[in-house]
Order: C-alpha cells, then structure tokens, then sequence
C-alpha cells in the first residue's frame, strides 16, 4: 500500500518538474505549471465554468445511459440467439473503425444543434465497450449454475434476468467503466465540431485566443471529470453485494 501511494506521488513530482523546466521563456506557448494552476483556481470561483462543466456532465451521462439501454439488451440477444450473433458481430467491428468526429457533420444534419446529437455521438462512442464487456460476461456464466437454475424451473428472460445478468455484473461494470470515461471525450468531440455550451466549446474560444492556460486547465478538469466518473463505477462495483459473493465464490 506504500509503494501505491507513494510511486504515483513521485512520478508526478518528476512530471511537474520536467515540466517547469521545459515551459522556460523560450518556449511562449507552454504554459508553466504556475500559470496552470493558478487557472485551475480562478475556474473554481467562476459562474460560468460550472455552468459549462454541468452541459458536458449531462451530456455524457446521457450518452452513457442511451448506450446502456441499447448495449446490455443486444447484448442478451446476442447471447440467446445464434443467428443473431452471426448477423450482428461482422458489423460490429465496422462501426469502430468509423472515427466520432466523421459522424459529428451528419448528426448535426439529422438532429441539429443542441443535446441531443452530442448526446447520441456520445452513446455511439460508449456503446461497443459496453456491449463487448456485457456479452463477455454472459458467455462466461458458469455453466453448472445455469443448468442447476433450468432445474429448478428457470428459463427465458427469468433465468437471463435472475441468473445470468447477475453473474456477468462484473464484465458489464468493467465495460461500463471504460464507457463513462470515452463519454467525456465523446462530449468534447461533440461540442468542438458541433457547438454547444460545454468545456468543449471552452476549448474551441481558448484553442482561437492562444490561451494555452487556459487550455491546459480546462484539459486537466476533463481529465479528472473523467477520472471521477471512472472511480465512481469502480466504487459502486466494489460495494455491489452481487459481485462481492461472486469474487468469494471465485476464491473458493
């Protein structure tokens, strides 16, 4: 527990540092950790950073929840179903090698402006983690506890909802934990090409006046929103009295 404390600690130490000695007065446009940080600060008194850091917030949970909703029932499809799984899985790989900022232009025709395209490029971001995290899981479910709950009269959605979703928790929150933090960046993507009134459009008026400050700041409020949202996952699977008794059965 030490060495988890205190290897972190040093290396930041040594980031700062080689920092500060890298952002010199040679070198105009990167910004000291000094400058940074006192941006950090002002940001907490001002109005309008809440503001703007509360659009990017509900954006990305509301991508993350739209996922959620279409990931985890394909998900159970795939798994129940054989020739579901042979038409989707060819597809799937295809929509990941289509990068979010190509689709921003053609949710703005579709959709508008506003919420709701970032919000759905957000959920088309966090979606294929989710759905490969929950569809793992299910095809991990031991086997003899599967068979065990069919003699006991379990079958269809009872035994997908009662059995098998519980005992694939673990893989689905891991899936999650991955998806909550790329709906930040799906937010940002969204708001820098698509306007909106989020950090991302923070970015774009920061990137137009050279603030690398500013910039650096508001980068580091991401990076830890995301952070948040990660650790906040990992806490609530921790805490889960499903995966608890699952990971003691396991060590059993």
């Amino acid at each position: 527990m030490r060495r988890e404390a205190i290897a972190p600690v040093a290396l930041g130490v040594l980031l700062l540092a080689g920092w500060a000695i890298a952002a010199g007065p040679g070198t105009p446009l990167l910004p000291t950790p000094a400058a940074v940080g006192l941006r950090l600060v002002l940001d907490l008194g001002t109005a309008n950073f809440w503001s703007y850091l509360g659009v990017t917030v509900v954006e990305a949970f509301g991508g993350v929840l739209v996922g959620v909703a279409v990931a985890l029932p394909l998900a159970v499809v795939i798994h129940s179903s054989r020739w579901a799984a042979a038409a989707v899985n060819p597809f799937l790989g295809a929509t990941q090698a289509i990068p979010a900022i190509a689709l921003a232009p053609l949710l703005v025709l579709w959709l508008g402006y506003g919420l709701g395209p970032v919000i759905v490029l957000c959920a088309l971001i966090v979606f294929f983690p989710i759905l490969i995290g929950a569809v793992v899981g299910l095809r991990h479910v031991d086997a003899d506890v599967v068979d065990a709950a069919r003699m006991d009269g379990a079958a269809g959605w009872q035994l997908i909802w009662h059995v098998e979703l519980p005992m694939a928790l673990p893989s689905i929150l891991g899936g999650l934990r991955n998806g909550v933090a790329l709906a930040i960046t799906g937010a940002i993507v969204g708001e820098m090409v698509m306007g909106g009134n989020g950090l991302g459009t923070v970015l774009n008026v920061q990137r137009n006046s050279i603030d690398t400050a500013g910039m650096m700041a508001t980068i580091i409020w991401l990076a830890l929103l995301a952070s948040a949202a990660f650790v906040a996952v990992l806490v609530a699977e921790r805490s889960s009295r499903i995966v608890s008794s699952l990971n003691t059965r396991s060590e059993r």
